[in-house]
């Protein structure tokens, strides 16, 4: 690694710094001004391509995969703070890093990866709120697809009113989310010893390539790369002090969001496959899979008329959700790496269009069935790409020339590579069972 030649153009220009931070007073009062962007990156691990796997896994191996969803959570814990540490401690966002830290053709391979991933998350947030406006509004995929194109002007609506007000969009729309599948948990009446033992890794999931496949989709659907980008760009929104003692403040406060933000992303997700496990395993229709399928079950196999609609309207916050978050990060990308800035509803248009060409051929050609198994198969991807996030992030938060007194400690590094070897291991694994 070489230093950066020169400072890169500050992450997010519009919002930098621009959300105040108290200097003094109690420290609840610094931690809410710190509170936001965990909640942005939680989005991410929550959207609609979890529904898909989480469904999948619960409805054929009952709580099995309870394991991989909190180890999932574990791992994405510890790498949104290192995430964070890199944003506030180093001034660079992840992309940033990148082209200030790597040679141009190395950068330049970096952001390609990180395009495609933040494709295959804009591909699972289209299928996602498609299948959801035709769950509750009847219009056909096709034409569910198409109208996603239209959520574009709702982020420009959103970005004219500020960063904090943003951030208090996207919270909403998660306790939304949370509070449907609090009311579906309620009236599955899962198994509780069932739940416990499903937390508790099991070697099945390694050996059977149907629960690797499931369980590697998960990990994609939770450890998300683009979410690493976003959050080392999204904490440099505080207007926090520029000293040591403001640098080590705002990191902490940084992560007790996060970690905050990140389980009640594990609540979610663990709800989905525990609804599907109580649901539909106990009663033997271990097949189910689709999401559409879900829906139309639900209410007549919980006996509660409004289960399904409940399920439907939290499908559809949750692929909202992620539109946002996936248009910040691609901005995020694209200007770090090639300090190209265009117009924010030209890259999300851009962005949208290449998600819904595939996923229109996919629905026209294969029907409904086809728009789950993309949806699953755009997490496997995701999950394929996140070595190449996830390895350059532990490296620059492991260097002091990136750093300086903000480097990882040994234990944390050591930590970290342990989190990485897991996912490549995994992803090896993953590939030759493929194959």
């Amino acid at each position: 690694m070489t230093p950066p030649a020169s400072a890169p153009a500050v992450s997010l220009s519009g919002s930098h710094r621009s959300v105040a931070v108290p200097s003094g007073g109690a420290g609840w009062r610094r931690l809410g001004a710190f509170m936001g962007p965990g909640f942005l990156v939680a989005v991410g691990y929550m959207d609609p391509g979890n529904w898909a796997t989480d469904i999948a896994g619960g409805s054929a191996f009952g709580y099995t995969l309870l394991s991989v969803i909190l180890l999932s959570n574990l791992m994405a814990i510890v790498l949104q703070a290192l995430s964070a540490r890199l944003g506030i401690a180093a001034g660079l966002d992840l992309a940033q890093a990148c082209r200030a830290y790597y040679s141009k053709p190395v950068a330049l391979l970096l952001w390609l990866l990180a395009e495609i991933a933040i494709i295959a998350c804009d591909l699972a947030e289209v299928l996602g709120t498609a299948i959801a406006l035709q769950l509750l509004f009847g219009i056909p995929l096709v034409w569910g697809v198409i109208v996603t194109a239209a959520d574009v002007f709702l982020i420009l609506a959103l970005q004219r009113f500020g960063f904090r007000k943003l951030e208090a969009f996207i919270v909403a729309l998660l306790l939304i989310i949370a509070g449907c599948f609090a009311f579906e948990l309620f009236h599955a009446r899962p198994d509780v010893g069932g739940m416990l033992a499903g937390l508790v890794p099991s070697p099945g999931i390694i050996t059977d390539p149907a629960k690797l496949y499931l369980a590697i989709g998960i990990l994609g659907a939770t450890v998300m790369p683009h979410n690493l980008y976003l959050h080392s760009s999204l904490v440099q929104t505080r207007a926090f002090e520029r000293s040591d003692a403001g640098k080590a403040d705002a990191a902490k406060m940084a992560t007790i969001d996060s970690t905050i933000a990140l389980g009640l992303a594990f609540f979610i997700n663990a709800a989905i496959l525990i609804v599907a496990a109580a649901v539909f395993h106990t009663a033997g229709r271990t097949e189910i899979a689709e999401i559409d399928e879900a829906y139309r079950l639900l209410a007549p196999m919980m006996g509660v008329g409004a289960a399904s609609i409940v399920f439907g309207v939290a499908l559809l916050a949750s692929g909202q959700n992620s539109t946002i978050t996936g248009t910040l990060a691609g901005q995020i990308v694209m200007e770090g790496f090639l300090h190209l800035r265009l117009p924010s509803w030209l890259r999300r248009l851009v962005t949208r269009l290449l998600a819904i060409i595939p996923a229109v051929i996919v629905v026209g050609a294969s029907g409904e069935g086809g728009a789950t198994r993309l949806l699953v198969l755009s997490q496997v991807v995701l999950s394929l790409q996140l070595p190449f996030a996830v390895v350059p992030l532990v490296l620059f938060t492991g260097q002091t020339r990136v750093m300086g007194r903000f480097v990882s400690p040994l234990w944390l590094r050591g930590l970290a590579w342990l989190i990485a070897a897991i996912i490549v291991v995994l992803n090896l694994t993953l590939l030759i069972s493929m194959l």
